[in-house]
């Protein structure tokens, strides 16, 4: 129903010179998105309050509220009325110098950082309008008016293009496992962890916020009464995140969902001190792909037991530490992590292996990650028992991944039915962890059900190939030349 609107807004950003890049075109369409779906709550509270007799209170006051400036209407309530809507220069004026800073001092006046006004606040203290022409922004706001979020089933259509919306920034740049992990892959972890409602679930790397959204799809069903359904929404998801561009994506995207209120926190995670952590600051579930090979600097690094500047390798000390006992975490990292010789990576491996029951990794092929560059293993652990066995599962789709060739549910379908027994199979086999080095904690995926695909020619055989080839060329090119 709503396909053809967002192709449609795509167009007008497409010739918008103030938008250059798909991470512009979902920075600026959420914004608007934002605020039409901000108008269609508070319609949807007004007619509640009225009903129950009660006078409500808008959120959004006077000329800032979209039906006022984005999309006022004559009085059938649907045709805009030009005479009213601002254009060309006065609405880029009015955006810029008026609603903007209007909207950014939510984050001051909000009662606590819980409340959408608070989010409100945070969002437009973060994004900036990158429209230079008011005519093409008009274009925009007309199209993103046509757009409505007052159905379930509205906001689960909006939510899938939003979806696919960052999908496609995700794979635009080279940086784009930083912003979507393939959604297959985060199913496929959430089956697995297998969180419960009343269980707090936790990515402290959270990006566009796929882990907390798909977890929320996985639980919905199962809140079978209104105090399942409030537990969901306000003491169920927690996050943080450091980018700008990404905390306001990942707002977006869980409010589409239906999390009206997401508990997103915009900062640095690493910066917390572990010494520091609380009971309290400990979750039952954490499920993240945290940024591959980041650096930080030395004084995020004094933070950690394990110093080093590798940001994923932070980000675990984090999450081990901000689990409960009994926890259960599902965790993207580097394949390296499996096998690195330098001192922080044995001492993580040791750590992880100590204190956790890591049961399950999920080695991936290469090309999840689009324009990542890395191949990735998904940890698998339990806090509060060490490692006695391990179950190793290498994923094998049978093609090779790419943006043509994306990973499905399908290619996920064997590993989550192993995973329940952890049984062997040409894919997958299992390791007792008191065979594993307890020098180098090593544990590189050598699947010994399978023979490598491609063994690794000696270089001296590859040169004296090159050489007789050379010299049947040359005696071919002298046979062409004595039959001139």
């Amino acid at each position: 129903m709503f396909e053809q609107a967002f192709k449609n807004i795509d167009d007008v950003l497409w010739k918008e010179a103030g938008c250059t890049t798909e991470l512009d075109y979902t920075e600026q369409t959420s914004w608007m998105l934002f605020l039409k779906y901000l108008d269609d709550l508070e319609k949807d509270r007004e007619q509640k309050a009225q009903l129950q007799g009660k006078p409500y209170s808008y959120i959004i006051q006077g000329q800032y509220r979209w039906r006022k400036w984005a999309a006022p209407k004559k009085k059938d309530g649907i045709t805009l009325d030009h005479d009213k809507a601002l254009i060309g220069k006065d609405l880029i004026e009015f955006v810029d110098g008026k609603l903007f800073p209007y909207l950014e001092g939510f984050r001051e006046r909000a009662e606590a950082p819980d409340t959408i006004e608070y989010k409100i606040g945070e969002i437009f203290g973060e994004i900036k309008n990158k429209f230079r022409s008011g005519y093409s922004l008009r274009d925009a706001l007309e199209l993103v008016d046509g757009l409505r979020f007052r159905s379930q089933a509205e906001r689960h259509e909006l939510s899938q293009l939003y979806e696919d919306k960052i999908r496609r920034m995700g794979n635009a740049g080279r940086n784009g496992g930083e912003y979507y992990t393939p959604r297959p892959l985060i199913r496929a972890m959430v089956q697995v962890v297998n969180p419960q409602i009343g269980e707090r679930i936790y990515d402290g790397a959270a990006g566009s916020c796929g882990f907390l959204c798909e977890s929320f799809d996985y639980l919905l069903p199962k809140a079978q009464s209104t105090k399942d359904r409030e537990t969901l929404q306000k003491r169920t998801f927690y996050a943080k995140e450091k980018k700008s561009l990404a905390y306001v994506i990942g707002l977006m995207n869980m409010i589409l969902h239906g999390i009206e209120a997401p508990n997103i926190v915009h900062t640095n995670t690493l910066s917390d001190d572990l010494r520091n952590v609380q009971e309290k600051d400990r979750y039952e579930v954490i499920l993240a792909n945290p940024p591959f090979g980041g650096k930080e600097r030395p004084e995020v690094q004094q933070n950690f037991p394990i110093r080093t500047g590798e940001t994923a390798f932070l980000f675990l000390q984090h999450f081990i530490k901000h689990l409960k006992a009994h926890g259960r975490a599902g965790i993207v990292i580097k394949n390296t992590f499996l096998s690195n010789t330098d001192n922080a990576s044995v001492a993580l491996r040791k750590e992880l292996l100590e204190n956790c029951n890591l049961h399950t990794v999920l080695d991936m092929p290469g090309g999840t990650f689009q324009g990542a560059g890395v191949k990735t293993v998904v940890l698998f652990f339990e806090k509060g028992a060490p490692t006695r066995r391990i179950w190793f599962y290498q994923l094998s789709p049978g093609r090779n991944l790419g943006k043509t060739n994306p990973l499905n549910d399908d290619d996920m379908a064997d590993f989550i039915r192993l995973q329940k027994t952890k049984a062997n199979s040409i894919n997958s086999w299992s390791i007792d962890a008191a065979k594993i080095d307890p020098g180098t904690f090593d544990l590189s995926v050598k699947n010994p059900n399978r023979k490598e695909e491609t063994e690794l020619r000696d270089p001296k055989e590859i040169l004296a190939e090159i050489a007789a080839l050379d010299a049947q060329s040359a005696q071919l090119l002298k046979q062409i030349e004595a039959m001139l």
